[in-house]
């Protein structure tokens, strides 16, 4: 079984740029649909990016032309690169990767967007 670790959340102003990292353990790291999802207070987790382990992607809507998810199978790591940040981008982000039935989440890692 693989865990997931996130990292590289934290506080950005309006318009700022974050990139949050995953880091996998395990050795088919590669085969795996990683996608990152979002959840704000008082709201539903939400799908944000997924990246298949043939490196075909999907976005939300509200992040199209903004956030950019990408994967270094040699480091065992998923990105997603987080331009133009809005207020509405705060949440705790978190990872899940997906092989066959097995899915598994990461802890979480806070974003805040806020002058």
């Amino acid at each position: 079984q693989v865990q997931f670790v996130e990292s590289g959340g934290g506080l950005v102003q309006p318009g700022g740029s974050l990139r949050l990292s995953c880091v996998g353990s395990g050795s088919i790291f590669s085969i795996y649909t990683m996608g990152w999802y979002r959840q704000a207070p008082g709201k539903q987790r939400e799908m944000v990016a997924i990246i298949t382990g043939g490196g075909g992607t999907n976005y939300a809507d509200s992040v199209k032309g903004r956030f950019t998810i990408s994967r270094d199978n040699a480091k065992n790591t998923v990105y997603l690169q987080m331009n133009s940040l809005k207020p509405e981008d705060t949440a705790v982000y978190y990872c899940l990767g997906t092989v066959n039935d097995y899915s598994s989440w990461g802890q979480g890692t806070q974003v805040t967007v806020s002058s």
